[in-house]
């Protein structure tokens, strides 16, 4: 799936994935009294409303954008419905030909970890028969267990052709009270970073790595070390925009042929129509809000994956 995601942003010129994690706060008042009267004003109703607010920004964005990032949080927060509307999520976008990275970030061991991967990337067998689970492209690790959190992962994706973005440095404001600590003069994110490019050797695509990192918009000389300590790890950037992320910051984080990296935006986009400068479209346009914003982000980053130093 990495050499599909690197043809895809090639194609489009868009190093972009959209982050689908809705709030209620997020959807607009017609489409949640369209659910609740459908389904309920319970769970359920909510899970149909989060579904339906997905839908139309996916029909208004999948021609410009190569990936999307549901984060699973967003959707188990409604129980069992709300799986229901994430796994309805991840396979609509597989029809619109969308890479979808699933936000878990588990870091778990052993059969608890192997489970994990079967249940996202890989398949299980029952009475002689395989079925897939949730089945994203790409997942979101963390890598605090170290390599027994990893490797049964690392089996799935050998075995589905599948990726791994794991946690590296992260974009929140407080990620330097473990991620910054010194060991033996270095950070831990540099250690980190290390290790994610030896993973990364064990499973490689054409030009790149199945094995990738996430590394924050809102550190970028960190994210210049770590660019020249995995040359060959796609990096997802989290913190672009909302969190203060700027796209003239992010030239480091492209490797010289201009590729290597893929920024994330959620609230952004999916919630476009409520920030300044969308108002004009209104909630009934909401998904036209979306795609505006998704044309503005890519004239935006060319800023930076454009003019990255070839």
């Amino acid at each position: 799936m990495i050499n599909k995601l690197v043809k895809k942003i090639e194609q489009l010129s868009a190093p972009i994935v959209v982050g689908l994690d809705p709030t209620l706060d997020f959807v607009p008042q017609h489409i949640l009294q369209r659910a609740y009267e459908e389904k309920g004003e319970n769970l359920t109703g909510a899970a149909e409303a989060i579904w339906q607010f997905n839908k139309g920004i996916i029909d208004a964005t999948y021609d410009l954008i190569p990936a999307v990032k549901p984060q699973i949080a967003m959707y188990e927060q409604f129980g069992v419905e709300g799986l229901k509307a994430f796994q309805k999520t991840v396979e609509y976008c597989k029809k619109k030909d969308l890479l979808v990275i699933g936000d878990i970030k588990r870091g778990d061991i052993g059969s608890t970890s192997a489970a994990y991967a079967t249940g996202h990337l890989g398949k299980v067998t029952i009475g002689g028969k395989d079925y897939r689970g949730f089945d994203e492209d790409f997942v979101t690790l963390n890598p605090y267990m170290g390599s027994d959190a990893i490797k049964p992962f690392m089996e799935v994706c050998k075995e589905e052709k599948k990726g791994l973005f794991i946690l590296v440095k992260t974009s929140n404001p407080s990620s330097g009270e473990f991620q910054d600590q010194l060991i033996d003069g270095r950070p831990l994110y540099e250690l980190v970073g290390s290790k994610v490019a030896q993973w990364g050797e064990e499973h490689m695509g054409e030009s790149y790595s199945y094995v990738g990192a996430v590394v924050g918009a809102t550190y970028p000389e960190m994210g210049k070390v770590l660019r020249a300590l995995m040359p060959k790890a796609y990096i997802l950037v989290p913190g672009y925009g909302a969190q203060g992320g700027k796209a003239e910051d992010l030239a480091a984080y492209f490797n010289k042929d201009g590729l290597g990296a893929i920024v994330n935006s959620s609230r952004g986009i999916i919630a476009a129509y409520k920030s300044k400068g969308y108002e004009k479209f209104g909630p009934e346009a909401y998904a036209d809000a979306s795609r505006q914003a998704v044309l503005d982000m890519r004239e935006d980053l060319k800023k930076a994956w454009l003019h990255a130093d070839k």
